[in-house]
């Protein structure tokens, strides 16, 4: 592995940071024009970006809430119409947490500036410079929960 210089570190790491309040920010609006609190505007995006229904345990695991913490979540959230719980199908034993689409969908207007902003930006780089930001990214997505959970 090739040795990072100090002053690219720090910048690197300001970049992170600086990108890391801003998403908070973000979502922080989002969460305020959905009629909720950011914990529960991020749980819910977890439930959106998922492939099918999660269990509460599942989002505890993505959110690094705990369970109790959770179930208060989804009760808010169910209470808001934005989620409701349905038994799985392959174990009547379990519930799991379904987006419900119809409430999500009036919503994903907030989201459309942030979209025009990734596309304004990716426009100003090659396809290869985007495959190498794309390489990064993921990277840096994996490695950030390897350390987290």
């Amino acid at each position: 592995m090739a040795e990072v210089p100090t002053d690219v570190l720090e910048r690197f790491a300001w970049y992170a940071r600086e990108m890391s309040a801003l998403t908070v920010m973000f979502h922080s609006r989002v969460a305020e024009q959905m009629g909720l609190s950011a914990t529960d505007e991020k749980c819910l995006d977890l439930a959106m970006r998922a492939d099918g229904p999660l269990t509460a345990g599942r989002i505890a695991e993505l959110s690094g809430l705990s369970t109790g913490a959770v179930t208060g979540v989804i009760d808010r959230l169910e209470r808001a119409g934005y989620v409701r719980r349905v038994r799985d199908p392959h174990d009547r034993r379990k519930v799991l947490v379904e987006v419900t689409p119809q409430n999500s969908d009036k919503f994903a207007h907030l989201f459309e500036g942030a979209m025009e902003t990734v596309e304004t930006v990716l426009a100003q780089f090659t396809p290869d410079e985007r495959e190498l930001l794309e390489r990064y990214n993921k990277l840096t997505i994996e490695v950030f929960r390897e350390r987290m959970f």
